[in-house]
């Protein structure tokens, strides 16, 4: 049984940087990104746009996750209006304007290779009849639909409450009317589910199953468009994860908590929690209740978890375990962490130096577990380095130290878009080093890697380009 595949907003980090974004739900363990496009993270009207999406596209593969781009900025279009124009505008250059943004916003997803565009309908002007919204918006999902077609894209329109097409209901009538197009698909949103749809969130997925490319996932309460955290709305999660497993799913289950941004790594490392809980594997829920009540159990159930859940799920597994056994000190979690590392096969150690975010988070490890960062960066398997310089390292490793984790990925052909925290930490000296590296190169007829090539030019002070 392949495992559903969790993903957070950006909208719900809106106070970071969309590196740091994307560092804090991966290390946080997501698999996925939903990726709203703004000012503040992928300015789709940037002048170095191109740039701009080759670097997040380098990045989000570095960090192994998937994405989905959302449309849903604010203030994107029209700094006065919320949301606006829409594909409802009663003014043809209104309608033009946002036509224009979905357009781009589909280019965009076919150079990051996102699994889809979600988009919505708008909400018709006052005085404006449902049979005119509804022309205006056909007549734009048409055009999508062509674009899309051109790049191959999937579109996952989103029934929103209080818009035009609130529900599975206005969808499926708006598809009909399209011809049924395979391109547009549907992004359902568990929350607005439970908040407008007359049957239960479970069954309102097995209904979209057919069209389903996009899932969003929060807590609400009936008949309040209110999106809140896990546990404080009326749904039943356990079986609407069920149903998403039942009907074959495998896109994004991403996190919708947009107004949560003041507290956004620990609301998003909340939310993963909560959302691994209702999906357990009923071997995963015996053992993390095991590893609770006796955290010595762990050293026995930590090496076996994938063979019983599988291997793609055993990493995530193995970090529950980690979270729910790890006591005490911060030195002597360290110990504990330190004795799986040693005694544990690469996936086993895999799981150790993956989970370090997570843990210093959730359990306070702190610097302790710094001696397994160094066993890591002093071999030659990619896949150990490549943990070891992510957010934990970047946090906590001394700034010599770091630029030689950084230097020891250019020398083993590891994208530097896989090291947590490039962009703050690096410094002059580490400048001086890429430097030193490409002209050796450059002198023995040997190619420069291209991201190296970039941080040079990121970091340009003139000199550099003398030795190139």
């Amino acid at each position: 049984m392949t495992p559903l595949r969790f993903g957070y907003g950006t909208n719900g980090l809106g106070d970071h940087r969309l590196d740091e974004a994307l560092e804090v739900i991966a290390g946080l363990g997501y698999t996925g990104v939903a990726l709203t496009l703004d000012r503040g993270h992928l300015d789709p009207y940037t002048p170095d746009l191109s740039r701009r999406l080759a670097r997040t596209r380098r990045r989000l593969t570095a960090l192994g996750l998937g994405v989905v781009v959302e449309t849903g900025g604010r203030y994107l279009l029209d700094p006065w209006r919320k949301h606006s124009p829409t594909l409802v505008d009663r003014e043809p250059e209104g309608r033009a304007r946002r036509l224009g943004f979905l357009r781009r916003a589909v280019g965009i997803a076919a150079d990051l290779e996102a699994e889809a565009v979600s988009f919505w309908s708008g909400t018709p002007e006052p005085g404006m009849s449902h049979d005119e919204a509804f022309r205006y918006l056909e007549e734009g999902c048409a055009a999508i639909v062509d674009t899309a077609g051109l790049v191959g894209v999937r579109l996952g329109f989103e029934p929103e409450p209080g818009m035009l097409v609130a529900d599975l209901d206005g969808y499926e009538r708006l598809r009909e009317a399209l011809g049924n197009p395979d391109a547009f698909g549907l992004t359902l949103d568990i929350g607005h589910c439970q908040c407008l749809e007359p049957f239960p969130p479970a069954e309102c997925v097995r209904r979209a199953a057919p069209w389903l490319v996009n899932v969003q996932i929060e807590d609400m309460r009936r008949g309040v468009h209110e999106h809140l955290e896990f546990g404080q709305g009326e749904i039943d999660f356990p079986p609407v994860l069920a149903a998403l497993t039942e009907v074959g799913y495998r896109g994004l289950v991403s996190v919708e908590l947009p107004r949560h941004g003041h507290s956004g790594p620990r609301t998003a490392a909340r939310s993963l929690d909560a959302l691994r809980a209702a999906s357990a594997h009923p071997w995963t829920a015996d053992a993390v209740r095991r590893v609770r009540a006796d955290p010595r159990s762990l050293t026995t159930l930590f090496p076996v978890a994938a063979r019983h859940t599988g291997a793609e799920a055993g990493e995530a597994v193995r970090a529950q375990l980690l979270q729910a056994a790890l006591t005490g000190s911060g030195t002597e979690r360290a110990a504990a962490l330190e004795e799986l590392y040693r005694h544990g096969d690469t996936a086993e150690r895999l799981a150790v130096l993956r989970a370090l975010p997570l843990l210093d988070q959730d359990a306070g490890v702190g610097p302790a577990a710094l001696p397994l960062i160094a066993d890591a960066l002093r071999t030659n398997d990619a896949r150990l380095v490549t943990a070891a310089v992510g957010p934990y390292t970047a946090r906590y490793l001394d700034q010599t130290a770091w630029r030689q984790a950084v230097l020891k990925c250019v020398f083993m052909n590891i994208p530097l878009a896989a090291v947590a925290g490039l962009a703050r930490r690096t410094d002059t000296e580490l400048i001086r080093m890429f430097t030193a590296f490409a002209a050796e190169r450059t002198a023995a007829g040997r190619p420069v890697p291209d991201d190296l090539l970039t941080q040079l030019d990121l970091h340009d002070t003139g000199e550099h380009h003398a030795h190139l």
